[in-house]
């Protein structure tokens, strides 16, 4: 089995839209192209965290996931009573932004000179809010590292807010041109850090918000249910197992159109032209044979019918040919709704023998003399039955 790394939400949605991709960028360590929006994304990013650090009053932190800190003493250098910083001026953060500029990936000149004067924009705009308004964060761009049910996960969260009924609001800054309330809704990251923030700190969290730069909006929905966060935690479960295995062939999709693997993925990768010839014959006899294997099935089945029935009229199960004997099979398939097959056995106190449940299993245990009559009849009555005939050949 491979090692499975720390997972994070990005690592995980790269697998699950593509193995291959994800195979690509943490294992083979291949470079992403350089794009502009990102480019852009992480220069804002950086400006707001560095905005908002001096406001930022910790919290206590677990320092295990059975044990916790108790009181702000226990932060290095604090009196008990932490104060919030000096904000930065407006032109120290926007002197901050032209600094931290990332040039990478824009397609032209005019179009980081577009986004340049975007991003001036969204953080005057944030800026006003702030200063109307100022948050409370007890972290900002926060690393935070847990293990959730056996699965290693990490996460770096835009912000971790102090909401006024003494909770925690999970913030993470969006620059999109749109988003929803749906978005926040169905959003795994905020998910994935909720799991986290619930890991690493003493306090409850409240909120999700995705927070919406362009028209400074705040979307945010309450914490997510354990039903919600079992699903994300099947499909973390999932590209752990992935991996585990080495599960790494392509999906092909709408993603491959933004792929900067194309060229060496084999389902785009071109065929030498040394080989093109030979592998068109081969291509061409395989699709000829295809075709004629489809003709052959559909007699096969023709003539099977046409035995059965003369089986069925006749009451026979063998006819002769010149060359050999059709033998009729019967072969037969029973199905249980597993669900109520499970309350039935918990009912009567069998709840052991819940695992697995499959139809070969639930026929075993009718079979089982220990079972008491009633659940056993009860369980009968759930099964249906598939028959099918079939037919086989045997040397004269």
């Amino acid at each position: 089995m491979a090692t499975v790394p720390t997972l994070s939400y990005s690592s995980v949605r790269a697998y699950l839209e593509c193995p291959l991709r994800w195979k690509f960028l943490y294992i083979d360590r291949l470079p992403e192209t350089p794009r502009g929006y990102f480019s852009f994304g992480r220069t804002v990013h950086s400006v707001l965290e560095e905005l908002l650090r001096p406001l930022v009053l910790p919290a206590a932190r677990s320092t295990s996931e059975k044990e916790s800190q108790t009181t702000l003493d226990d932060f290095p250098g604090s009196s008990g009573h932490l104060t919030a910083g000096r904000l930065r001026s407006r032109n120290e953060m926007l002197e901050l932004y032209r600094t931290s500029w990332v040039g990478d990936g824009y397609t032209s000149a005019e179009e980081e000179r577009r986004y340049r004067q975007l991003g001036e924009e969204i953080l005057g705009k944030f800026y006003d809010v702030v200063c109307l308004s100022p948050p409370s964060p007890i972290a900002v761009e926060a690393h935070l590292e847990a293990t959730w049910d056996g699965v290693p996960v990490h996460g770096y969260i835009d912000r971790i807010d102090r909401t006024p009924e003494g909770g925690l609001e999970i913030v993470d800054y969006k620059t999109s041109r749109e988003l929803t309330s749906e978005d926040a809704e169905g959003s795994d990251q905020l998910a994935l850090y909720q799991v986290l923030v619930e890991k690493n700190y003493r306090d409850p969290v409240e909120r999700l918000t995705l927070y919406h730069l362009r028209s400074q909006t705040p979307l945010s929905v309450p914490r997510r249910a354990r039903p919600a966060l079992s699903e994300l935690h099947e499909r973390v479960l999932t590209v752990r197992d992935g991996i585990r295995t080495e599960a790494y062939e392509p999906t092909p999709g709408r993603q491959c159109s933004r792929c900067e693997f194309r060229g060496i993925c084999p389902e785009f990768k071109e065929v030498p032209a040394t080989e093109r010839d030979r592998l068109k014959e081969l291509v061409d006899r395989f699709d000829a044979l295809r075709a004629e294997e489809h003709r052959i099935d559909g007699q096969l089945a023709r003539a099977a019918e046409e035995l059965h029935l003369a089986a069925e009229r006749l009451g026979v199960h063998r006819m002769p040919g010149s060359r050999g004997v059709a033998i009729r099979r019967r072969e037969e398939n029973w199905r249980y709704p597993e669900d109520r097959v499970r309350g039935i056995l918990a009912e009567g106190g069998q709840w052991e023998m819940r695992s697995p449940l499959d139809s070969e299993t639930i026929r075993k245990l009718l079979r089982d003399p220990n079972l008491p009559p009633e659940v056993k009849r009860r369980i009968s009555e759930l099964g249906s039955r598939d028959v099918r005939w079939y037919w086989t050949l045997e040397d004269s």
